[in-house]
């Protein structure tokens, strides 16, 4: 079992480098062991692309060749994070693949927790005289795809939390302005969150004070889609939300229509339940995953809806004796997952333990 461990653990470690790229996909990796040694290794790298078995497949046949490699299957172990799908979808289904290539055991971190799959991709391998081990290192890899669960069992996006307070516990001057509270090494940071999610949501409030691009200018990689929360349509069509870098999403009272990249969605009895509203209108988008920036009232309405997973939370040094107080969520319902210094700053990582 140790050595499934590891193998898994290698897996898991490959999964996550499809973040931000697979979405509404699951991340996953797997490899091929031989001779107790690693021949292939891959993940799932695009949406719409090969999934990671199927590339691991067909990384043996260019290395060695149908007849060599035919060999190699039919005396090795496949490990992957995910359960193999079973269903036709943008790719063939895996575990006809591996039948087909006749590899005799497989290992697999967790089950697939979708309507498509959900224990039919192991049952179809065992079906074909394979031998499958599960649920090996399995809690981690339920960690790895938290937002791909969520999405499936929750119906809403993955939704973190994100602010940044002073010593003293304030995230914003009284007067409607911008002023930098954390340093320049955790705003790259946050760009490489932004980078590794679907969407980041502000309210009407932070976007006149602010004028945020919400783009990730100081990390490579995607801009997420960005979600605006404008009850009345304030915030001018100038602002630097409504540029051409991604997608905007303009939740408000009145108007629904597409024009561009300017989607504006009306919710009814908009101040009724708002979180949950958008929350579940962004899961019919395939949003699978969300950062809520701000300010103080957006971020208020999901901690008391209870609508969060995690909370990502800068403190910095500088103390300004007044402002508009931080969020707050220390509580029985939140647990400490990690602190750790970014910079100047402290960054303090939370896991809503009620959801």
């Amino acid at each position: 079992m140790r050595e499934h461990e590891v193998f898994i653990q290698r897996c898991l470690d490959l999964a996550v480098l499809g973040m931000g790229t697979v979405s509404p996909n699951p991340m996953v990796g797997a490899l091929l062991v031989h001779q107790g040694k690693i021949v292939a290794e891959n993940y799932h790298r695009q949406y719409g692309g090969p999934h990671a078995e199927a590339l691991v497949v067909q990384q043996v046949l260019a290395q060695h060749g149908e007849v060599r490699a035919s060999e190699i299957f039919m005396d090795s172990t496949l490990y992957v994070s995910l359960e193999p799908c079973s269903h036709q979808g943008k790719t063939p289904p895996c575990a006809d693949l591996i039948v087909r290539h006749r590899i005799p055991r497989v290992v697999v971190a967790m089950n697939d927790p979708s309507k498509k799959v959900n224990g039919q991709g192991i049952a179809k391998l065992r079906g074909a005289n394979i031998d499958v081990v599960t649920g090996v290192l399995e809690s981690e890899a339920q960690w790895v795809n938290r937002r791909f669960i969520t999405q499936i069992q929750q119906h809403r996006p993955y939704i973190i939390l994100k602010w940044a307070q002073t010593a003293d516990g304030f995230m914003a001057p009284l007067e409607q302005r911008q002023r930098w509270i954390t340093g320049p090494e955790a705003r790259q940071l946050v760009h490489r969150w932004r980078s590794e999610e679907d969407a980041v949501l502000v309210g009407c409030g932070t976007a006149l004070a602010d004028n945020p691009r919400l783009d990730v200018r100081e990390w490579e990689g995607r801009n997420p889609k960005r979600i605006l929360i404008d009850r009345d349509l304030v915030v001018p069509t100038t602002a630097s939300l409504f540029n051409d870098a991604a997608e905007t999403i303009v939740f408000n009272a009145d108007k629904s229509d597409v024009a561009g990249n300017i989607r504006h969605v009306a919710l009814e009895n908009f101040d009724l339940y708002l979180p949950e509203q958008i929350s579940y209108q962004l899961y019919l988008m395939d949003v699978q995953s969300l950062i809520v920036e701000g300010g103080m009232a957006t971020l208020d309405r999901f901690i008391r809806a209870g609508l969060w997973d995690e909370a990502r939370i800068f403190t910095s040094r500088a103390e300004w004796k007044e402002g508009r107080a931080a969020p707050r969520i220390d509580g029985p319902g939140s647990a400490l997952l990690a602190a750790s210094r970014v910079g100047p700053d402290e960054l303090n990582l939370f896991k809503n333990v009620k959801q």
